[in-house]
C-alpha cells in the first residue's frame, strides 16, 4: 500500500515536485498534499505496524517542499524553514509545515501538513451510519413515464417519449394538427409519451410534411 500510494510522488527514483501545483498558492499546495497525506494516515492507524507510514511522509514532503521551491525559485531549506512550525497533540508536540492566509478581522485560513503521530490507534471505533434516505418528489416526466400509458391513443406499455424542440414549431405543421401535436398543445408541454406505433406515426408525418415542403 506505501508503495502505491507514494508512486505519484517520486521521479526518476527521488520525490519530485508536482508540476500540476506549482502555480496555485502555498496554502492550496500544503493544503492539497496535507488532505492527502491526512487520509491516508487516519485510515491506517488501526494497523499495527504505523510507524512504517514514515515513508509515505517523507516522499510526500519532500515533494510538497520542492513544488514550494519550484514555485518560489528558491531551495528546499529555505521553504523548509518558512513553512516549518510546531503541533501539540496527545502525543505531545509534532513537527509540521503551515501555510497562513491572514485575513483582517478574522481567523487566518490555515492549511497544515503532517502533525499526526505514527502510532497504532487501538480505541479507534468505527461509525458507519445508515445513510438518511431522502424521498425527493419525481420530475413530471418521470411520473408520466412511470405511468406507462400512451398520451395519444391509451394504450399500456411500451411507451417512449417524443420531444420537440418549441411548441412554436407545431404552428408550421399544419392544420388540423396531428393527434401528437394536439396532445402537447393541449398540455402546454413539448414533449408526449406514446407508444411504439403512435411514436412512428409521428416521425412519419413528419418526414411526409418535410418532403412536400
Amino acid at each position: 500500500m506505501i508503495k502505491a500510494k507514494t508512486a505519484p510522488y517520486p521521479a526518476r527514483g527521488k520525490p519530485a515536485k508536482r508540476a500540476a501545483l506549482i502555480n496555485s498558492s502555498d496554502h492550496a499546495i500544503v493544503a492539497t498534499f496535507g488532505a492527502v497525506y491526512r487520509d491516508i494516515v487516519q485510515y491506517y492507524l488501526l494497523a499495527g505496524d504505523a510507524f512504517r507510514l514514515h515513508r509515505l511522509r517523507w516522499g510526500m514532503e519532500t515533494s510538497m517542499l520542492k513544488t514550494l521551491a519550484a514555485r518560489h525559485r528558491s531551495s528546499v531549506s529555505k521553504m523548509t524553514v518558512k513553512h516549518k512550525a510546531e503541533f501539540d497533540t496527545p502525543n505531545g508536540v509534532r513537527v509540521c509545515f503551515e501555510a497562513r492566509i491572514e485575513r483582517k478581522n478574522r481567523k487566518p485560513l490555515l492549511a497544515r501538513f503532517g502533525g499526526i503521530p505514527l502510532q497504532q490507534q487501538r480505541s479507534a471505533k468505527f461509525a458507519d451510519r445508515r445513510p438518511v434516505w431522502m424521498d425527493y418528489p419525481h420530475k413530471e416526466l418521470i411520473t408520466r413515464l412511470l405511468a406507462d400509458t400512451c398520451e395519444i391513443c391509451g394504450s399500456t406499455g411500451d411507451v417512449e417519449v417524443h420531444h420537440i424542440r418549441a411548441l412554436a414549431d407545431l404552428g408550421h405543421s399544419g392544420w388540423p394538427p396531428s393527434d401528437g401535436a394536439r396532445v402537447m398543445l393541449d398540455r402546454r408541454r413539448k414533449s408526449v409519451v406514446a407508444c411504439v406505433s403512435c411514436h412512428d406515426r409521428i416521425h412519419v408525418a413528419r418526414t411526409a410534411e418535410s418532403l412536400t415542403r
